[in-house]
């Protein structure tokens, strides 16, 4: 691939023209918002200048509702020889192009499995998509060539290849995505109302689970809206656990003690379920998930202490697998949770402790 057209500058299209352009593939980006073509830009994710001549590859990063129109507009001026979309909802668009009669031997739907809370160019970065998986959603239309620049695509990007089904991807991603974007908001919503001595005792917990609570509205109505069947079927079924859940709690409160045994089983079995359900998440780079032991570190709120515990973990010559930061609440301090392999954690205590550190015991 030498030359591409992004459609599309927002977080998604811009982090693609980001990781293309910075592996020499000449970019050139497009965007309803000029202002916002110009600035990814300036970042440096190509030209947003019209290209000579058709392309390699046309990338197609706009909203669900509107990547049908966008591709067929780009296919109607023939301004590349292959063209994808990076939407987050597959079966729709591709029923859309077919309705409309467009040549689909030259489209390829895919959709990249990351992002962020934040949107737009500015939130941009050229290692978004490294490591994760990238789905590709070929039909018996689609041309060879059109495969492979996609492939070429994934992995100048750096992203992981997987193959499915149009329909079966909207199912899945109902359930790993969709899903729990809706669910993170109803939970954070639980907030808006309660008392301010509640919400100053809020911890690790809550603030994990309304994370992507923080995401776009309107990016967030227009996925959805392009999803809605099967993100209703897995929200059922999670309403149905809710009900159960809700009548065990209730058991737990009664003074009959088969009532309480019940509940206590009714809970254990969620509870049970939930950690069967938990085990199956891939772990880092989408291997097997590890099971990591935390070491805490007492740290105060001052510029270069992260800094400090790394180089010192480095030093110790232990990977660090993954870090969470718990704040204190009303002081300037707080523990840095560092994850790593349970045969690194005598190395790692140790060496932290010799350098000073403080730790919490687990």
């Amino acid at each position: 691939m030498r030359t591409a057209v992004v459609i599309g500058t927002g977080l998604i299209g811009t982090s693609a023209a980001l990781a293309l352009a910075g592996r020499g593939v000449a970019v050139h980006l497009a965007d309803h918002d000029p202002v916002q073509a110009r600035t990814a830009a300036s970042l440096g994710a190509g030209t947003d200048a019209a290209p000579d001549g058709p392309v390699d590859l046309a990338i197609v990063a706009v909203p669900p509702a509107h990547t049908a129109a966008a591709l067929a507009d780009a296919m109607g001026r023939g301004i590349a020889r292959a063209y994808v979309d990076v939407a987050s909802v597959k079966g729709g668009p591709r029923r859309e192009l077919e309705a409309l009669g467009l040549d689909m031997t030259a489209y390829l739907g895919t959709h990249p499995m990351a992002g962020k809370e934040r949107s737009g160019p500015l939130a941009a970065t050229a290692d978004l998509f490294e490591g994760r998986p990238w789905v590709l959603t070929p039909t018996r239309d689609t041309d060879t060539e059109v495969l492979n620049l996609a492939l070429e695509l994934i992995a100048l990007c750096r992203a992981v290849p997987v193959v499915m089904d149009a329909d079966a991807h909207d199912r899945a991603v109902a359930l790993v995505s969709h899903t729990p974007q809706l669910v993170s908001s109803m939970v954070a919503a639980r907030l808006e109302t309660a008392d301010e001595t509640a919400v100053r005792l809020c911890g690790g917990g809550i603030r994990d689970v309304t994370r992507i609570a923080a995401s776009d509205p309107r990016m967030w109505v227009e996925i959805l809206s392009a999803n809605p069947g099967p993100v209703a079927d897995v929200l059922s079924a999670i309403a149905a656990d809710l009900d159960e859940t809700v009548q065990a709690l209730r058991a737990l409160q009664s003074a009959d003690e088969d009532k309480r045994r019940g509940g206590a089983a009714g809970i254990e079995d969620v509870l049970l379920r939930g950690n069967a359900g938990r085990v199956r998440v891939p772990g880092k780079h989408g291997q097997a998930p590890a099971a990591y032991e935390t070491v805490a570190v007492l740290i105060s709120d001052q510029p270069g202490e992260l800094a400090r515990i790394f180089a010192d973990a480095g030093r110790a010559g232990v990977n660090i697998e993954d870090v969470r930061i718990e704040h204190a609440t009303g002081q300037q301090a707080g523990h840095v949770q560092l994850m790593v392999e349970p045969r690194a954690v005598a190395p790692l205590t140790a060496a932290l402790r010799e350098a000073g550190w403080a730790l919490r015991q687990q």
